[in-house]
């Protein structure tokens, strides 16, 4: 074993537990039947760490050393279990107590651990549960952050989360739902269910609902790993890959999308030598094994072949923004939606002029959906700037600016507003 200062092994402690914790769970979960337990046995496992590798130093295989003493916590669970006899019924061989001796569970721990982790998935994003009660517990139990991170993320009170998170373990336990990767027509919705709750984590991470930051990167980070988990335990489903790719991509561009004190840098301000090639080549080889599967593309594969255009593009004016148009044409086809539309507008403006896009925009004022998306004004604002009525444009962004809850988009789109009295101004894709 190796010997560490307290502050080295607490942080090693808690790297392990991040790593670790969500294959530690599901495969508690799969034993115990009971999500809500098998967190607890995972985290009086984290207690014991912190409480006996400062003295005893860190183990060779930290995350075996949980995993063993997560068992054994499930052992005195079960001795001390007033209904034992029942729990041996449930649990049947594995767990079997003779003369109340329990076997090793080793073997049990360690089978099968990638399913452990896809029907953990499929049990957090579980249609019983509010979208918010989906993110906050996937966040909990997969992405291993802690009730104080999920509220300071999504700037909601951490008892909140906490009460989130306890309700959605409740239902999980009273509607006994059970463990397991859900087959045929339902795994198709379910699936749409768990990549809407990454792609959602993503995208606060990535434009900021509200608050004082324009990005979450920590965020972007735990929504990729998500993917990453779950496209190398679904390697044939191509929605899945098709997420991952769009998330690389857009993740590309992260470090050229803020300025030095933070403020936001739209994309054709962008500079382009900043966007990660790695995340690149990441995303688009995604999209080549979205192309071996031979699949229908759906939406995320479709939006990942719109970012993978101006991923391609080395300046903005390369952007084919042709091929875009047809993307988001049957983007539109595939999921119909008011903004798939306002995004088809922009692309239109960029292919063909803003006065074409304008028009396409005008006719989305009177959608009722889109009557508080700060978007649209903006959206529609940039175009009227672009076609000379910079009166008309001031009044929409300053009206994007009144509905926005991020205080950095706030900013931008009021410094836009003050732009158009000078007639000048940047581009509104972001």
């Amino acid at each position: 074993m190796a010997v560490a200062t307290d502050k080295d092994t607490y942080r090693t402690v808690d790297a392990v537990w991040r790593i670790e914790s969500p294959r530690l769970i599901a495969s508690l979960t799969r034993i115990v039947r009971d999500v809500a337990l098998a967190e607890d046995l995972a985290q009086d496992a984290l207690v014991a760490a912190l409480e006996q590798w400062p003295e005893s130093g860190i183990p060779d295989n930290p995350g075996a050393w949980l995993m063993a003493t997560a068992k054994h916590r499930a052992i005195d669970h079960f001795r001390r279990n007033t209904r034992l006899d029942r729990k041996h019924e449930e649990l049947g061989r594995d767990l079997a107590v003779k003369e109340m001796t329990v076997p090793d569970l080793d073997s049990a721990l360690d089978d099968d651990i990638g399913d452990d982790l896809l029907r953990l998935v499929f049990m957090s994003c579980h249609p019983l549960l509010s979208t918010e009660a989906q993110v906050a517990l996937t966040l909990r139990l997969l992405g291993s952050l802690t009730t104080e991170e999920i509220a300071r993320a999504f700037l909601v009170p951490e008892t909140t989360i906490a009460q989130r998170i306890v309700r959605a373990k409740r239902v999980l336990a009273e509607k006994r739902v059970p463990f397991e990767v859900p087959r045929g027509a339902e795994l198709g919705a379910r699936l749409s269910s768990v990549l809407g709750v990454i792609y959602l984590i993503f995208n606060e991470g990535y434009s900021a609902t509200a608050g004082d930051d324009w990005m979450r990167p920590a965020l972007c980070e735990d929504a990729l790993r998500l993917g990453r988990i779950l496209a190398g335990l679904a390697p044939h489903e191509a929605e899945v890959h098709g997420l991952v790719a769009l998330m690389e991509i857009q993740a590309s561009r992260s470090r050229a999308r803020t300025g030095p004190s933070g403020e936001p840098i739209l994309l054709f301000d962008q500079n382009r030598a900043h966007w990660d090639q790695l995340l690149i080549r990441r995303g688009l080889a995604a999209l080549t094994r979205v192309g071996e599967l031979r699949a229908a593309r759906g939406p995320y594969v479709l939006q990942a072949e719109i970012a993978a255009c101006h991923a391609r593009a080395r300046t903005p004016e390369e952007t084919d923004w042709p091929r875009i148009v047809t993307l988001y044409a049957t983007l539109a086809q595939v999921t119909p939606s008011p903004v798939v539309e306002l995004n088809r507008a922009v692309a239109v403006a960029m292919a063909f002029g803003p006065a074409s896009g304008l028009e396409l925009v005008d006719a989305l004022t009177a959608e009722r959906s889109l009557e508080n998306y700060h978007l649209l004004p903006s959206v529609r604002g940039d175009l009227l700037q672009k076609l000379g009525r910079v009166d008309e444009a001031r009044v929409e962004f300053e009206r994007a600016a009144s509905l926005t809850r991020n205080v950095r988009e706030r900013k931008l789109l009021i410094d836009r507003a003050q732009a158009c009295v000078a007639g000048s101004g940047p581009s509104q894709t972001l």
